[in-house]
C-alpha cells in the first residue's frame, strides 16, 4: 500500500478545458448584457494585459481565473508546448503508462511540497476532477482497512471545490447546489470561518476559533466519528469570498480531526503557487494535510485503484507546468509577491474610509460598513463597479456585491499603480451610483 498527496493537476495555467454542449433540449436565456459582451470576446494575451476582439486592451486584474499567474503569452511556455507536441503530443497514464514530462513533474512536486511528506502524485485535469477523484481515494483507502462506514465529508460554507457532481456538493455555496438536487447526502458543511461577518460581539479571533473548532467536534459527534471520513478546506477560502482563517483556527481544527482520526484535505488549487506569498497555502497557514491517496494496492478483494482520466498527466501540459516551475525558481516569483503585497494591499486599504465598503480582504460592499447591512441584490452595486473599471480598462471579479482582485504574479509596481488608480475612479462612481438609489428609494 502506498500514500500520496492528491496536488490536483500539474499548474491551474496548464489545465485542459473539457468542452461541453448544450442540446436543444437545454434552453439558454441570454440577457442583453451578457449578448452585448460576447461581441467582445478576448482574443489575444500580452503579460498580465488581454485584448478583445475590437483591439480594447484590460488589465487582467484577476489573472484569468486565478491561474495566469505567469501573465499572458509567456514565450519560454509556448517553446516548452511547441517542443513537446514534436516529440510526443499525447500519451496515457493508464496501466503503468506514463511519460517522461509526467515523472519529473511528479518528482518536482513532491519535492516542491514540504508542509508535509508526500509520496506520489495523481494527476487529474482540472480542480473539480481532482476533489472527486479525493473522495473517491479516501472511500478506497477506508474499505482497504475495513471501515466502510467511514465515508462522510465535511467542508466549510462558502467554500468552493469544484463544479462536478460530487465537487459542487463538497463546495459550500448554496447556488452551486440550487436546482441540481445537491448536495449529496455524504456532505456536511460546518461553520464558515469568516470572523468580520460572523463573530459574536467582543469575542476576539482565537475566541471566534475555539466556537468553530467546538462547533465542528458537536457536528462530528452528533454524525458519529466512526462515519466521518475528511475534512476538505482550502487554506483560504477563495470564490465564497476570499476569507482568510482567523488566529489559531487550523491549530485548533487539526486537533479535532486528529482526535477523531479524521483526513485532512488541503484545497490548494487557488491558494498554491505563490499567491499568498508563500509556495502553497499549507506554509502559509501552518497546515499539515494528512490526507493520502492509496496507490496499487494488492488487495485480493478490492484489486488495484480503478481510476484515470483521458488527459491525466498530459504529456504537453506537463511539459509546460515544469517550465513554470522553472520559471518560479529562476525569477523569485514567491519572494516577488512578498515584495510587492504590501503595496497593493496598501493601495487599496487607502479607500477604507468609503462608506459603501465593508470588509476589505475582498471589496465587499455593504451599506454602513456592517456585515448585516447588504445592499439590494436588484441594486447591482458591485456589477456597477466592474462595469466602471472595465469601462477604464481592467477587469475584476464581481460575485455579487463582492470584487475580487487577484492579478498575475508577474505585475510590476507600476501597473500595482494603475490598478488602484482604476479602482479609485470605479468607486467613486459606485458610490455616487449608491447615493443615487438612495435617493429614488426615499
Amino acid at each position: 500500500m502506498m500514500f500520496a498527496n492528491l496536488l490536483r493537476s500539474t499548474l491551474k495555467n496548464t489545465q485542459v478545458v473539457t468542452a461541453q454542449i448544450l442540446t436543444k433540449h437545454l434552453q439558454v436565456k441570454r440577457s442583453s448584457t451578457l449578448q452585448k459582451n460576447v461581441e467582445g470576446f478576448k482574443e489575444k494575451s500580452e503579460g498580465p494585459y488581454v485584448y478583445d476582439s475590437n483591439g480594447t486592451k484590460y488589465l487582467d486584474a484577476l489573472a484569468g481565473l486565478w491561474c495566469t499567474a505567469l501573465g499572458g503569452s509567456e514565450e519560454r511556455l509556448i517553446a516548452a508546448a511547441t517542443s513537446q507536441l514534436n516529440t510526443l503530443p499525447y500519451y496515457h497514464s493508464f496501466w503503468n503508462h506514463a511519460s517522461k514530462p509526467s515523472l519529473d513533474l511528479a518528482k518536482e512536486l513532491l519535492n516542491t511540497f514540504t508542509a508535509t511528506k508526500m509520496g506520489k502524485v495523481f494527476f487529474t485535469s482540472g480542480g473539480s476532477e481532482a476533489n472527486d477523484t479525493q473522495v473517491k481515494l479516501v472511500w478506497y483507502y477506508n474499505n482497504a482497512l475495513g471501515r466502510p462506514m467511514k465515508k462522510k465529508f465535511i467542508t466549510l460554507q462558502y467554500s468552493y471545490h469544484g463544479v462536478t457532481l460530487i465537487s459542487a456538493s463538497l463546495s459550500g455555496i448554496s447556488l452551486m447546489h440550487q436546482g441540481f438536487d445537491l448536495p449529496t447526502s455524504f456532505v456536511l458543511h460546518t461553520d464558515c470561518p469568516h470572523y468580520w461577518r460572523f463573530h459574536l460581539p467582543g469575542e476576539t479571533e482565537e475566541e471566534f476559533s475555539t466556537r468553530l473548532a467546538d462547533n465542528l467536534e458537536k457536528l462530528i459527534l452528533k454524525e458519529g466519528p466512526e462515519t466521518i471520513a475528511a475534512f476538505m478546506a482550502e487554506p483560504l477560502i477563495g470564490a465564497g469570498g476570499v476569507i482568510p482563517p482567523p488566529k489559531t483556527y487550523y491549530e485548533k481544527i487539526q486537533a479535532i480531526l486528529k482526535k477523531y482520526d479524521i483526513l485532512l484535505i488541503a484545497d490548494e488549487v487557488i491558494c498554491a503557487f505563490g499567491r499568498l506569498g508563500t509556495m502553497f497555502g499549507c506554509d502559509k497557514y501552518g497546515i499539515k494535510p494528512d490526507l493520502v491517496s492509496i496507490a496499487k494496492v494488492g488487495d485480493d478483494k478490492l484489486g488495484f485503484f480503478a481510476h484515470g482520466y483521458t488527459y491525466s498527466g498530459h504529456p504537453v501540459s506537463c511539459a509546460v507546468a515544469l517550465e513554470v516551475l522553472k520559471i518560479y525558481k529562476e525569477r523569485n516569483i514567491v519572494e516577488q509577491v512578498q515584495r510587492l503585497s504590501p503595496r497593493f494591499q496598501a493601495g487599496i486599504r487607502a479607500f477604507s474610509d468609503s462608506p459603501i465598503i465593508g470588509d476589505f480582504i475582498a471589496t465587499e460592499f455593504t451599506d454602513n460598513k456592517s456585515p448585516n447591512s447588504s445592499f439590494p441584490p436588484q441594486w447591482g452595486v458591485g456589477e456597477y463597479f466592474g462595469a466602471e473599471c472595465k469601462k477604464h480598462g481592467m477587469i475584476v471579479r464581481c460575485a455579487g456585491n463582492i470584487i475580487v482582485l487577484s492579478p498575475p504574479l508577474i505585475i510590476t509596481p507600476q501597473e500595482i499603480d494603475k490598478i488602484i488608480s482604476i479602482y479609485e475612479k470605479a468607486l467613486k462612481a459606485t458610490e455616487e451610483r449608491v447615493k443615487e438609489l438612495k435617493s429614488e428609494k426615499k
